[in-house]
């Protein structure tokens, strides 16, 4: 938590350098206006700028950019992330590859779960890019990454919930054949990611690369023009919004609430540890995720005028804070194995051995290092219960 607020006050001190900045430009001639795209990073479709009649004499745009943002520390920032869900990511589904025994569902679930975050990282470096030089990998490169990011985002959060909900069976319910069938558990993950390629072919379709004169580079847009323009917008972000977010966070909410008072029933030394492997899966996806979706669903509102806003500065405002809470978003994938991997002693134990098989490691080393049970991730057992996480 510490490190959360920590995070925050960085990027806070950030927002506070960009709106010195901001300050200075909130208002556009009408020529500018005309000609201004709002095209931070790959953000959903802002390629309109907010107007009100309102807002000053003239009744001009309001200029909602954020050039107090530097783009080499963000591509740098992107680059990093990448890199350290790369490795992380990467062990996790090694480790999960090499359990000849004893993997059970939750295991599948977090392996496509780092296959997912394995996804969407190898596409942050060439954002990285794109926000600091322009798009220059062309129009198939355009419409694969974006997919692949898409994809990867409503696999993640679904994924989260299948796993909440095997939890829920396996605790609350006492239900062990749901989390013993390998093979069911295999179709829910096929269902899993044909649902997110379907619900990623909007934006594979509408991106593309075009040339902006008005930024003098070539961008990686949605082109979507016409009447329908801002009612396709709108309904692709209440699509994320609705199935990309919400929905799954409920589930989660009511499965892990059930399942952690379930778990304070069971008189158990290890009941803590699940507990904190709870409490990890549900803070860590919650404090990433969702101030970055209540910065979304406030610029929507406000876009649809459904919440009306009449200071420049409050629209600039709330174009940093997008701009911020996306950074610490696209921050899960680094931080979903040590969520839901390292802080297991089953992992630990099993990338011991694997490492130690492959000759990374001494025999000593492993011995030192090997904690706990090898059949369980802070397991704790009943009568009929056995929660492995």
């Amino acid at each position: 938590m510490r490190l959360y607020l920590y995070i925050l006050s960085l990027l806070y001190l950030l927002m506070l350098s960009s709106q010195d900045m901001g300050d200075k430009a909130t208002q556009l001639t009408l020529e500018e206006a005309e000609s201004n795209f709002d095209l931070t990073l790959f953000n959903d479709s802002y390629n309109f700028t907010y107007s009100d009649e309102t807002v000053t004499d003239d009744s001009l745009p309001c200029n909602v950019t954020v050039p107090g943002f530097n783009s080499v520390a963000l591509m740098v920032v992107y680059i990093l992330v990448s890199l350290f869900s790369l490795i992380g990511n990467s062990l996790v589904v090694f480790v999960v590859c090499t359990m000849k025994k004893g993997r059970g569902s939750t295991d599948i679930y977090l392996m496509h779960l780092a296959i997912a975050d394995l996804l969407f990282c190898i596409t942050l470096p060439f954002w990285g890019t794109y926000v600091h030089f322009g798009w220059s990998y062309g129009n198939f490169l355009c419409k694969v990454l974006s997919g692949f990011q898409e994809a990867s985002v409503y696999s993640g959060v679904f994924l989260l919930a299948c796993i909440s909900v095997d939890r829920f069976f396996a605790v609350v319910r006492a239900t062990r054949v749901l989390s013993s069938n390998h093979h069911l558990v295999k179709v829910v993950c096929s269902v899993v990611w044909l649902m997110a390629g379907l619900l990623s072919l909007p934006v594979v379709i509408k991106r593309e690369s075009m040339f902006a004169e008005e930024l003098n580079q070539s961008i990686c847009y949605e082109n979507v023009t016409g009447d329908s323009s801002d009612l396709w917008q709108f309904s692709l972000r209440i699509l994320r919004h609705t199935l990309g977010f919400f929905l799954p966070l409920v589930v989660m909410t009511f499965c892990y609430g059930r399942t952690g008072v379930t778990l304070l029933q069971i008189r158990n030394q290890q009941k803590h540890k699940a507990m904190r492997v709870i409490m990890a899966v549900v803070l860590g996806f919650v404090l990433c995720w969702l101030p970055y979706n209540v910065a979304v669903l406030t610029d929507t509102l406000i876009r649809a005028e459904s919440l009306k806003v009449t200071s420049c500065d409050t629209r600039y405002r709330v174009e940093v804070t997008l701009n911020v809470t996306q950074v610490l978003a696209y921050m899960h994938c680094a931080i979903n194995p040590v969520l839901y991997a390292f802080i297991g002693q089953k992992f630990r134990n099993q990338l011991l051995l694997s490492l130690y098989k492959h000759g990374v490691i001494s025999k000593r080393i492993q011995m030192a290092y090997r904690k706990g049970s090898a059949h369980s991730w802070g397991s704790i057992r009943s009568k009929n219960t056995s929660v492995t996480m």
